[in-house]
C-alpha cells in the first residue's frame, strides 16, 4: 500500500492530462453543494411536518363543521350552538366538545396584530386566534405550563354586529408570550393589546400553553404564536366544534356526529367532519412533496457523479493497458495497481470536495438570503465530504481491480 503515500508522482501524472480529472473534480464540487443543502432542506421540511400542534393525543380529535346556521338574531344562534353541543355530546363514544372559530393546521384562520404597549406604531408579534366558548386545554389537552383555564365568568357572549366589547382575559401559547415579554420567567398577569393606538383592547394573560401551532402553522416562530379567547359569538358560519372521541372510536364518532347533527336539525344542513390527522396531511403535503422531489434529485446527482468517476476510471485504464502491464512486468502486484488508482481517484474527490464545501457555503448564504433559511451546520459539512470519499472508492474500485488484473503478458503485446 506503499503508493497510497506517494501521492506527488500520481499528481504530476494528472497534470499531464488535465481535462478529465478537472471534470470529475467539477462534477464531485457541484453534487457535494447541491447535495448538502438539499438534505438540510429537506430535512428542515420534515421537521417541520412534524411539529407538534399543541393537541394531544391528535388522532382522537376532529372538527365538526355546521354551515348555514346563521339563523335568527344573536340570542336564537346562542341557543342554537349550545343544542349542538349537546347533540354531539350525546352521542356515544364522545369525551369532549368545544366551540371553537378554528384549528391548529387547518389553514383556515384569523390572525390580528397585537402589541406591549398602546402608543407603539409598529405591533410586536401577529398571533392566530382560536375563540371558543369551551375549554379548549380540557378538548385539546393542551398543557398549561404556567397560570390556569379559563373560569366560567371568564367566558362572555358577545353579538360583534352590535359591539365592540372584547374579552379580558385570555390564554397564551409559551412562544407568544416570549416574544410578547422576552427575558422574563413568568407570565400570568401580564397585559397586552390587541392592535395599537388609543382603540386597542387590552387584555391579561391568566394561563400558558407550551405549545399551540396557528392554523397557518407557519415556518419557524410565526406558527407557533397563538391565543385562546373565552368568548361565544354569533354570526360566525365558519366556525365549528372541536370533538374529542374516545381512544379508538374517533372515525366511528365522527359518522354518528354528522347524522346526529342531521337528525336534530329543522332544516336541511351541512355537516362535514375532518380528522387533525387530515389537516396535518393537507397542510404540509408541499413540504412532504418538495422533500421528496429534493431526495430524488439527491439520489439522481449521486448516480450522476459515480457513473462520472466510473466512465472516468474506465477510460484511463484502458488508455495505460500497456503502463500497466510493464509495471506488473516489473515486479508491481496487483495491490499496488489498485492502491495506485484509488489513491488516484482520491486525490480528484480531495480537490472537488475542498472546492465542493466552499461552493455549498457560498450557495446556503444565497438560499440564506432569499429565503430567510437558517444556516447549513457544520455536520452537514463533514458528512458530505465523507459521503463522497467512500462514493469514489465504491466507484473507483471495479475498474481499478481490472486493471489489476491484466497479465503482463497481455498487456505488453505489441509493445
Amino acid at each position: 500500500m506503499k503508493t497510497l503515500f506517494e501521492l506527488r508522482p500520481i499528481f504530476s501524472a494528472l497534470m499531464r492530462n488535465k481535462l478529465g480529472p478537472v471534470l470529475v473534480a467539477m462534477q464531485v464540487a457541484l453534487s457535494l453543494a447541491i447535495l448538502a443543502n438539499a438534505i438540510y432542506i429537506v430535512n428542515l421540511r420534515l421537521e417541520v411536518a412534524a411539529r407538534p400542534s399543541g393537541i394531544g393525543d391528535e388522532l382522537e380529535v376532529f372538527r365538526a363543521h355546521v354551515s348555514n346556521q346563521v339563523l335568527g338574531g344573536h340570542e336564537d344562534q346562542v341557543a342554537l350552538q349550545k343544542r349542538e353541543a349537546e347533540t354531539i355530546r350525546a352521542v356515544p363514544g364522545v369525551v369532549s366538545v368545544a366551540r371553537v372559530s378554528s384549528f391548529p393546521v387547518s389553514r383556515s384562520g384569523s390572525n390580528t396584530s397585537v402589541s406591549v404597549d398602546r402608543k407603539q406604531e409598529v405591533p410586536t408579534a401577529v398571533t392566530g386566534m382560536f375563540v371558543s366558548a369551551d375549554s379548549l386545554v380540557k378538548t385539546w389537552k393542551l398543557r398549561l405550563v404556567e397560570g390556569r383555564d379559563f373560569l366560567p365568568d371568564d367566558y362572555v357572549e358577545l353579538n360583534p354586529s352590535v359591539t365592540n366589547d372584547f374579552v379580558k382575559k385570555v390564554i397564551v401559547s409559551k412562544a407568544l408570550a416570549e416574544k410578547l415579554f422576552p427575558g422574563q420567567s413568568s407570565f400570568v398577569g401580564k397585559e397586552f393589546f390587541f392592535g395599537t393606538g388609543s382603540n386597542a383592547n387590552g387584555v391579561t394573560i391568566v394561563g400558558v400553553v407550551e405549545t399551540l401551532q396557528t392554523s397557518g402553522a407557519q415556518a419557524g416562530q410565526r406558527g407557533e404564536l397563538s391565543t385562546i379567547l373565552p368568548a361565544r359569538l354569533s354570526g360566525q358560519i365558519y366556525d365549528g366544534y372541536a370533538v374529542r372521541a374516545e381512544a379508538g372510536q374517533r372515525d366511528r364518532v365522527m359518522k354518528e356526529v354528522e347524522e346526529a347533527l342531521r337528525k336534530a336539525s329543522a332544516t336541511p344542513i351541512y355537516v362535514k367532519a375532518k380528522s387533525v390527522e387530515e389537516f396535518r396531511t393537507d397542510r404540509y403535503r408541499s413540504e412532504k412533496g418538495l422533500a421528496w422531489m429534493l431526495l430524488a434529485v439527491s439520489s439522481l446527482l449521486v448516480v450522476v457523479t459515480a457513473s462520472g468517476i466510473v466512465g472516468m476510471s474506465t477510460l484511463w485504464v484502458a488508455q495505460r493497458r500497456k503502463q500497466i502491464g510493464i509495471r506488473r512486468a516489473l515486479g508491481a502486484r496487483r495491490v499496488d495497481v489498485l492502491a495506485y488508482f484509488i489513491a488516484e481517484n482520491w486525490l480528484i474527490t480531495t480537490c472537488g470536495i475542498v472546492f465542493g464545501i466552499a461552493l455549498a457555503v457560498g450557495l446556503n448564504h444565497v438560499l440564506v438570503g432569499q429565503f430567510e433559511l437558517p444556516k447549513l451546520p457544520v455536520s452537514y459539512l463533514l458528512f458530505s465530504p465523507l459521503l463522497f470519499w467512500i462514493l469514489g472508492v465504491l466507484a473507483v474500485y471495479a475498474p481499478a481491480w481490472r486493471a489489476a488484473s491484466i497479465s503482463p503478458a497481455t498487456a505488453t503485446r505489441g509493445v
